[in-house]
C-alpha cells in the first residue's frame, strides 16, 4: 500500500511544486530585470550629473537581494521535491469478529439456548404490537376505556379508566415469544408498581406463530426493596402466570 500512496502523492504534489517554481521564477525575473534595467539607466544619469531619488546603487542591490530570493525558493522548492515514506504511525485499530461466530462461541451446542428474545428488532416490534393490541382489546371487553401512553414513558404503556369505579389502571405490557422464558423489567417500571399497587397491572400476552395468546395480569410482583444499581430485573415467566389472572378471572373478580 505505501508504495502506491507514495506515488500518488508524488504525481500531485509534484505537479503542485512545478506551478510554483514556474510563477515564483516567472515573476522574480521579471522583477530582477526591471531593476536591472533602472539600475543601469540611473548610473548613465548620474554620469551625465543627473540628480534622482533612488541611486544606481540601490536599484542594484534591489536586483541583487531578488536573485537571492529566487535563488532561495528555488532552493526551497527543491527540498519539498524530495517525499519519501516514513515509518507508519498506528493511531488505532480495530479487530472484527463475526457475528455467527460469536453466537455459536457464546453457548456450548451440546446445551440448548436460552430463546424467546428476539434478535430482529422488526421481529420484537411485531411481538410487542400484537401484545398492545391484545391487552387494549382485553380491557374494552372489561368495558374500560384504555389510551395508549407508551411513548410518555411513565413507567407504564397502557392507562386504563374502569368506568365502575372511576379509577386509572396502569398497565406495563410485555410481549414475549410463546416459547420464552425470562421477562426483563426495568426499574423505572418496579418502581410504579411500588408506588401504585392497587392500579398498576403486568400484562403479559405470549404470541405464538403471529397470534397473541389472552393476556395474564399479575399485580404485586415485587416483594423487596429495588437495589441501588439494579437497572432492570430478569423475572420467569412461569413464576408470574402462575400468580396472575387471565383476562376472564379478572372480569370475574372485578
Amino acid at each position: 500500500m505505501i508504495p502506491e500512496h507514495l506515488a500518488e502523492v508524488k504525481r500531485r504534489k509534484l505537479a503542485e511544486i512545478d506551478k510554483v517554481e514556474r510563477e515564483v521564477r516567472a515573476r522574480l525575473t521579471r522583477e530582477i530585470n526591471y531593476w536591472d534595467s533602472r539600475a543601469a539607466r540611473l548610473r548613465e544619469e548620474e554620469r551625465a550629473g543627473k540628480e534622482q531619488r533612488v541611486n544606481a546603487s540601490n536599484a542594484e542591490a534591489t536586483a541583487q537581494r531578488l536573485v537571492e530570493r529566487l535563488h532561495k525558493r528555488q532552493s526551497e522548492l527543491e527540498r519539498e521535491r524530495q517525499i519519501t515514506a516514513l515509518p507508519p504511525v498506528l493511531k488505532g485499530a480495530a479487530l472484527v469478529i463475526p457475528k455467527g461466530l460469536l453466537e455459536s462461541r457464546r453457548v456450548p451446542p451440546d446445551i440448548p439456548k436460552p430463546s424467546g428474545f428476539a434478535e430482529d428488532p422488526a421481529a420484537r416490534a411485531v411481538v410487542e404490537q400484537l401484545a398492545m393490541e391484545a391487552v387494549m382489546a382485553a380491557e374494552r371487553a372489561l368495558g374500560n376505556a384504555p389510551k395508549d401512553v407508551s411513548a410518555e414513558k411513565k413507567g407504564w404503556d397502557i392507562e386504563s379508566h374502569d368506568p365502575r369505579s372511576g379509577h386509572l389502571r396502569f398497565i406495563e405490557v410485555k410481549g414475549r415469544h410463546a416459547e420464552a422464558r425470562d421477562v426483563i423489567i426495568t426499574k423505572n417500571e418496579i418502581l410504579a408498581s411500588l408506588n401504585a399497587p392497587d392500579a398498576f397491572h403486568l400484562a403479559l400476552v405470549l404470541v405464538d406463530r403471529g397470534f397473541a395468546r389472552q393476556p395474564v395480569y399479575v399485580q404485586r410482583f415485587f416483594g423487596r426493596e429495588l437495589g441501588f444499581a439494579e437497572t432492570a430485573v430478569v423475572f420467569d415467566i412461569r413464576n408470574l402466570v402462575s400468580i396472575g389472572q387471565q383476562t376472564r378471572d379478572v372480569r370475574q373478580t372485578s
